[in-house]
């Protein structure tokens, strides 16, 4: 397995994240064109989130490390654990760049909130099933890299859809997770045409009338054009749109960014894919220079880098660390120094 495209997945998701920090909420005609769409936007944009810094990643990113970091806390997806993560995230800012939360879904706040307040997960995620948000999209990709080579198809759309219930119980919610999760692997895995592959082995593995029925809908959905908008249908087409259209990573998320509004989320969804398609090395370097870390991991520069000192788990089985038994922020730190892109 090349660990280049695992670690580009992770690193993929997160720059594209950061990167559509800025522009978020802007229809395309108010951004900068192709060429300037950067970690620092132009002097005369008037950005998005005004005191975040650059190569900040928001909620996206976070959620999908607090999942990473549950799987590998536990080697299995447990629900109360990755809730108790996510409510984590929100109350104390767990895994956010700073421990600062600046961005979060109304419907995600609404359910992480009941679940603090004592809700079971899948009671809370599952309360209003007309919420078809990006959600659990934003954050699944890290499934997909942890299962690579543990789980059947099956077994991953069963916790794709099971880790969307936490927050987004809607079935289209869960079809779109576990569809972008077998998109990812057969991309890892080198498949050729992986979106088809995975449309035709979802509908396989569905056994239901009524799910066939879903996925059929789900399916001309995802042909119309996309927007860019919050909609899961959506995002997961303005993902694909960005990548097939595309041919490297940084095209594909100017590209998904260019869309407008919910900028940060598709060029997430749509970088962990074009991470996984170029490997880590396909990321411009000035991007991941410019990322900023949860807890203080960087240097006393500020650029991005880390202690040369920091642990290394170069010697792993298995090309991700685990998390700490502190849970103090070295597991972010050891991802970071594990993967930095070779140059």
């Amino acid at each position: 397995m090349n660990k280049s495209k695992i670690a580009g997945g992770l690193w993929g998701l997160l720059v594209g994240d950061a990167l559509g920090v800025p522009y978020e909420f802007n229809p395309p005609f108010r951004l900068p064109e192709f060429s300037n769409i950067e970690m620092r936007p132009p002097a005369n944009f008037s950005r998005s989130h005004r005191g975040v810094a650059p190569g900040t990643y928001s909620d996206d990113g976070a959620q999908a490390l607090c999942l990473l970091d549950s799987l590998f806390e536990n080697n299995c997806l447990k629900v109360e654990d990755f809730a108790s993560r996510l409510v984590r995230w929100r109350t104390t800012g767990y895994l956010a760049v700073d421990g600062v939360v600046f961005d979060v879904g109304t419907h995600t706040d609404m359910v992480l909130h009941a679940i603090a307040e004592g809700v079971p997960p899948l009671q809370a995620g599952m309360r209003d099933l007309s919420s078809k948000g990006n959600g659990s999209l934003m954050r699944v990709l890290p499934l997909t890299l942890w299962a690579h080579q543990r789980l059947t198809d099956l077994d991953l759309v069963g916790l794709a859809c099971l880790q969307s219930q936490v927050t987004h119980g809607a079935i289209t919610c869960q079809l779109c997770c576990a569809l972008y999760c077998l998109w990812a692997r057969y991309i890892l895995h080198g498949v050729p045409d992986a979106w088809t592959v995975a449309k035709v082995n979802l509908a396989d593995i569905l056994d239901s009338p009524e799910l066939l029925a879903e996925l059929d809908d789900l399916f001309h959905e995802l042909d119309h054009a996309p927007s860019g908008s919050s909609y899961v249908v959506d995002c997961l087409r303005s993902a694909r749109y960005a990548v097939e259209t595309s041919s490297s990573y940084e095209e594909t998320v100017r590209k998904g960014i260019l869309l407008g509004y919910d900028t940060d989320t598709t060029a997430c969804v749509a970088g962990g894919i074009a991470g996984i398609l170029y490997g880590v090395e396909g990321i411009p370097q000035r991007w991941i220079d410019a990322m900023q870390g949860p807890f203080p991991t960087t240097s006393p520069q500020g650029d991005g880098k880390l202690p040369k000192d920091m642990p290394s788990t170069t010697g792993s089985s298995f090309p991700f660390p685990t998390t700490s038994p502190q849970g103090d922020g070295k597991f972010f730190a050891l991802i970071l120094t594990r993967f930095a892109p070779p140059r």
